[in-house]
């Protein structure tokens, strides 16, 4: 089954060596990557800067700047970078004001599930809602 990851990656021509190299990360942890695994919040900052639409990455649905040049019906605009940004900033102050530390995949699956529920419930994440995320990781 490919990813969306995958499928990006094909878009843009990349072999899966390529990729590895230019994020600087072992080529195990690309392949949990694309086999669905959550992808840290630097290296999707990095598949960023090679071209990925980091929002089809991680939610399936394409970005207004992917969607322009595509003949498919995408869905209404989710301000991806600002969500992410935002949710970032927002994961990082709990983590600093209860003083704690979170592997970098624990940090990659609550920022995937909070952009998710951002998604479906188009909210604006706060504080609050990074809370249950951080239970279920262990914190």
């Amino acid at each position: 089954m490919s990813t969306f990851l995958q499928l990006d990656r094909k878009r843009l021509g990349l072999s899966a060596h390529q990729v590895v190299d230019k994020v600087g990360t072992s080529r195990a942890s690309y392949t949990r990557w694309e086999a669905g695994g959550a992808i840290p919040s630097d290296k999707l900052a990095l598949l960023a800067k090679l071209g990925f639409d980091v929002q089809y990455v991680i939610t399936g649905v394409r970005s207004n700047n992917v969607s322009e040049i595509s003949n498919k019906p995408q869905r209404k605009h989710f301000d991806f970078e600002g969500k992410l940004t935002k949710i970032i900033c927002i994961l990082e102050d709990a983590l600093n004001e209860h003083d704690l530390e979170l592997p970098s995949k624990a940090k990659g699956q609550v920022i995937e599930g909070l952009l998710m529920q951002a998604l479906v419930r188009n909210e604006q994440p706060t504080k609050e809602n990074i809370m249950p995320f951080l239970k279920v990781v262990g914190l």
